[in-house]
């Protein structure tokens, strides 16, 4: 018996309008910058008539790169509530893998955005083992007061009270036939820009770090301090990588993917001791990639931003299986090493739509 788990951040499924941008240029899509509007009403209707016809065609991409990962249980980032989710399936999924996820689990965490986390289950197996929801936790009310994880290097950056969870550890136990599960679905607090000499992810570490022990405490108090030989998976979108493709070069002369090591990082904490394992990491060096990220020539670089992070009790039956990553849903922008390129989805466009900036991450496990 097996189950096969993915998480995909599927980039701000929200069904409301931004109307911001009216008095906030820096908040105006690209394209409404190129218009000169009179009046707030004008924006308003300019601004629908942009979003719904993009969403479109980004929610059919998002929709088929769901379904090339065929996941049984889904683990989401940048859902904006459950009704947002019903709409999505019942307008896009079913039409591509008819009745799929029938059950689906969503808490409001503490995004100022209103993104939250998500899962979804399909009844049974691709085998034909029942999967049930046993129990469902948030833990997004939880300070680094209450959690005892406030340190001097989180100073300027939050306060004790202050929520550990940028978005929220949602904790999910399943049974997948007679065997139980526990999948701990995260969205980390993002890297951003570059700071009076420091980039955004050394900035902005400590915040992501603190996210990650408050995981690691919530598992080891629950489990034990080596996970009491209990399955449980931690997936996500870490706004974290612990190695990066560095990308030079130019399209006249070739591009060059240089590996490049990144210290320290929530990653590392996670694996630090065999308490999880990144399935992502058995896979080639050159071939672990989740995410593009570029600001122009000068800084392009590929990384691994999406994690599955399975337990010792779980891995040692898949020593020999290998996650795979979807990324039909790239826009044609992303560079690719050689020998990776993938034919993409209909419609895809040079920088949208597309299913997502992020890449679905699945995984089959052997449940024994």
């Amino acid at each position: 018996m097996s189950v096969r788990i993915a998480t995909f951040n599927a980039e701000n499924l929200m069904s409301r309008f931004d109307f911001s941008g009216f008095r906030n240029e820096l908040r105006q899509d690209r394209v409404s910058q190129l218009y000169e509007f009179t009046s707030e009403a004008q924006y308003r209707q300019a601004e629908i008539a942009r979003a719904v016809s993009l969403t479109d065609d980004t929610r059919q991409l998002t929709a088929l790169a769901i379904a090339e990962a065929d996941a049984d249980i889904l683990c989401l980032q940048e859902v904006e509530n459950l009704d947002t989710l019903h709409r999505f399936e019942y307008g896009y999924l079913f039409k591509m893998i008819g009745d799929g996820y029938r059950h689906k689990v969503l808490i409001e965490g503490n995004d100022s955005r209103g993104i939250n986390l998500a899962l979804m289950t399909r009844d049974k197996t691709l085998d034909g083992a029942p999967i049930d929801v046993l129990d469902v936790t948030s833990h997004a009310h939880l300070s680094y007061e209450a959690m005892g994880l406030y340190t001097p290097d989180l100073e300027g950056h939050a306060h004790p009270n202050d929520k550990v969870f940028k978005r929220d550890c949602l904790e999910v136990d399943v049974r997948i036939g007679t065997k139980r599960l526990t999948i701990y679905v995260v969205h980390f607090k993002s890297m951003g820009s570059s700071r009076n000499g420091i980039d955004g992810r050394t900035g902005t570490s400590p915040v992501r770090m603190a996210e990650a022990r408050g995981v690691r405490k919530i598992i080891t108090d629950r489990f034990g301090a080596n996970g009491g030989g209990k399955r449980y998976v931690i997936a996500g979108d870490f706004n974290d990588y612990s190695e990066k493709l560095v990308i030079t070069g130019d399209r006249r002369n070739g591009y060059q993917f240089v590996p490049e090591q990144a210290e320290g990082g929530a990653v590392r904490l996670l694996t630090a001791g065999g308490f999880a394992e990144n399935v992502v990491a058995r896979r080639p060096e050159l071939d672990r990639w989740t995410l593009y990220h570029t600001r122009g020539p000068q800084e392009r670089h590929l990384c691994q931003l999406d994690y599955l992070l399975a337990s010792p009790a779980l891995t040692r039956s898949n020593r020999d299986r290998l996650p795979d990553i979807v990324r039909a849903g790239q826009p044609w922008r992303t560079l690719f090493p050689e020998g990776q390129q993938v034919d993409r989805y209909p419609r895809t466009g040079w920088d949208r739509p597309k299913a997502s900036d992020h890449c679905p991450v699945a995984m089959s496990f052997d449940m024994v």
